[in-house]
């Protein structure tokens, strides 16, 4: 047998008392059984269902074989279990708890979209769908949480930062960044705090061209989510905090406007820009860097802002705990691969980005619903590694679909545990 064989079966003939073959021939089986929690969250959510209903679908009826609700499922489920990639449709169609997570007989249900069909599909959406997908996404975050906290919120805090996305083809609208010294789109992604907790939620993520400036998008995004925030927490303080790319003056002149508090990072005092109408408080922080073997570095901070706190209050506690939503991003980049953004056509690496902010989404909901095990305060890839992925023997029959898990795995106590959280019952 040589390295190029493609056959469905292996032989290890020395490594045991006995000669152990290993064949990929169990039909109706998965390496994703724990996925079925995913779904769970959707459902308590209606993400995907907002995000299908924010979609024309303008193809001839007479001509579909899968619907878009179908297409929108299977993707962001997809992403979800840890495949980005659309190629992975050409073995995934057959699968049976992803063809479960979309709504098929897992068993005698029709095969999921073949890659081209994805391909389509990611290129066939325009702006103004995109545009109402983002809104579906903001909407369902805030719903969510309008409902754990009942509307009692006293503060909620705005976060936005950009991150760089990386580009190695001919992408529409890449450019070279001379920041991060590659070639990249520069995505902005939102997050909202609630109060003191240690969780920041994803509500917004845009892709930019690459040669933005860090503001850029920033007022609209803004725009979108204060209204519906005070509708939707009508006695919450808003915060919004912004790191120095993003002082322009008509973010401030916004922010001022609707009265809420902002903290940012630019100059120094009492301090007013040629293009402020006005001088604005600033808190600086003096530092001098020293290492060994080197000489002292000037190291200043500066944050402006309209809060009454004390300088070493506000920089020390408020503003630098901007650092947590840097592991959020770093989720999205290494836990769900966001920054698969391999389309030629930008609107579509915009689309996929939607889709993978929703699939984080979905474990931003999954953690909640873990507070009382061990994965309270997992990442990503650690909740899809020990609770997504469990092989799974799958049965339908005309009454009832049953999972058969592994007996032995070790987490199956945390995973009934969030199971139940989400309204399963015991069997």
């Amino acid at each position: 047998m040589d390295d190029d064989s493609t056959g469905q079966s292996v032989l290890f003939s020395d490594l045991f008392d006995k000669p152990v073959i290993a064949k990929f021939d169990q039909e109706h089986a998965s390496s994703d059984g724990g996925a079925i929690l995913l779904q769970a969250c959707d459902r308590r959510l209606g993400l995907t269902a907002a995000l299908i209903g924010a979609i024309d679908d303008r193809r001839q009826s007479g001509k579909i074989r899968h619907a878009i609700g179908d297409l929108v499922r299977q993707r962001l489920y997809a992403i979800g279990c840890g495949y980005p990639d659309a190629n992975d449709a050409s073995r995934l169609g057959s699968d049976p708890i992803q063809k479960l997570l979309c709504d098929r007989d897992p068993v005698k249900g029709e095969e999921l979209a073949s890659q081209p069909t994805l391909s389509r599909f990611e290129n066939s959406v325009d702006r103004a769908d995109l545009y109402r997908m983002g809104i579906a996404l903001a909407e369902a975050v805030i719903e969510r949480h309008r409902r754990r906290l009942k509307r009692k919120a006293k503060r909620i805090t705005i976060d936005l930062d950009p991150t760089d996305d990386p580009t190695h083809g001919a992408q529409q609208l890449t450019f070279f960044n001379g920041h991060y010294d590659t070639w990249c789109y520069l995505p902005v992604a939102g997050f909202l705090t609630f109060n003191e907790e240690p969780e920041q939620y994803l509500i917004a993520y845009v892709l930019r061209p690459g040669n933005v400036g860090a503001a850029v998008g920033a007022l609209g995004i803004l725009a979108r989510l204060v209204p519906r925030l005070r509708a939707a927490f009508p006695r919450a303080r808003l915060r919004v905090r912004l790191d120095g790319g993003f002082a322009a003056p008509q973010i401030f002149a916004f922010l001022e406007r609707e009265s809420g508090e902002t903290e940012h990072l630019y100059k120094e005092c009492r301090y007013a820009a040629g293009t402020w109408d006005q001088p604005r408080r600033v808190i600086i922080k003096a530092e001098v860097v020293r290492h060994p073997g080197r000489k002292p570095k000037n190291n200043p901070r500066f944050v402006v802002t309209n809060l009454k706190q004390s300088p070493r209050h506000l920089y020390e506690v408020i503003y630098c705990a901007r650092a947590n939503i840097e592991n959020r991003i770093k989720e999205l980049h290494h836990g769900l691969e966001i920054d698969r953004t391999s389309c030629t056509r930008f609107l579509a690496n915009q689309l996929r980005g939607l889709l993978t902010a929703a699939a984080y989404v979905l474990y931003q909901e999954l953690r909640l619903r873990a507070a009382r095990t061990a994965f309270r305060s997992a990442q990503v890839s650690t909740l899809r590694e020990h609770l997504m992925k469990l092989g799974a023997w799958v049965e339908s029959s005309v009454r009832r679909i049953v999972l058969h898990l592994p007996a032995a795995c070790i987490h199956r106590n945390d995973w009934q545990i969030i199971a139940r959280s989400l309204g399963a019952a015991p069997a």
